[in-house]
C-alpha cells in the first residue's frame, strides 16, 4: 500500500505496537518489556476476536530503520512484519507473515474448531488489509510527506 508519508513517519507508527489496537481488528495493542523497540526487544501483546481473548509474548527479529521491522509470536511461532521503501514522494508498505515452524497442535485444534472464524486464513488476510488501510489514514491525517 502506498502512503503519502515518509518513510521515517511510517516507521513510527508501524514499530509503536502500543498503538496496534486503533489499526488491527483483532490487536488490541501491545506493551513493551523494556524500553523498545530494538533488535530482540520483547512485547506481549493482546488480542481479541469475538469472544475470544488472549496475549501472544514476542520478539523483535528484524529491526531496520527506517525499512524493515518483524516480530516472531512465542506462541504460534508466526512472524509478522513490515517492509517500508521509499515511492514517489512517499512510502510503500508491506505487511507480512509466515510461520517460523509448524503450527503448534494447540493452534491447529484452535484453529480447527472455528473460535476465531470459519476461514482463518482469510480473516488474517483482511485484517492486514485493514490495519494497512488505517495505518495509512493515520499517517496521512497527521500530515503526510509534507509535513
Amino acid at each position: 500500500m502506498w502512503i503519502d508519508a515518509a518513510p521515517e513517519k511510517v516507521w513510527e507508527l508501524v514499530t509503536d505496537v502500543r498503538r496496534y489496537g486503533e489499526w488491527s481488528p483483532e490487536n488490541r495493542g501491545g506493551r513493551w518489556a523494556g524500553d523498545g523497540p530494538g533488535l530482540g526487544a520483547r512485547f506481549t501483546g493482546a488480542n481479541r476476536r469475538g469472544v475470544m481473548r488472549w496475549s501472544t509474548h514476542c520478539e523483535v527479529i528484524e529491526y531496520e530503520k527506517p525499512r524493515r521491522f518483524g516480530f516472531e509470536v512465542a506462541e504460534s511461532k508466526m512472524r509478522w512484519g513490515y517492509r517500508l521503501e521509499p515511492e514517489a514522494g512517499g512510502t510503500r508498505v508491506t505487511e507480512w507473515r509466515s510461520h517460523a515452524a509448524p503450527l503448534p497442535l494447540p493452534f491447529r485444534v484452535i484453529g480447527a474448531s472455528g473460535l476465531l472464524g470459519r476461514d482463518r486464513e482469510r480473516l488474517l488476510v483482511e485484517g492486514m488489509r485493514q490495519t494497512l488501510a488505517k495505518v495509512k489514514s493515520t499517517a496521512e491525517l497527521n500530515g503526510g510527506s509534507h509535513e
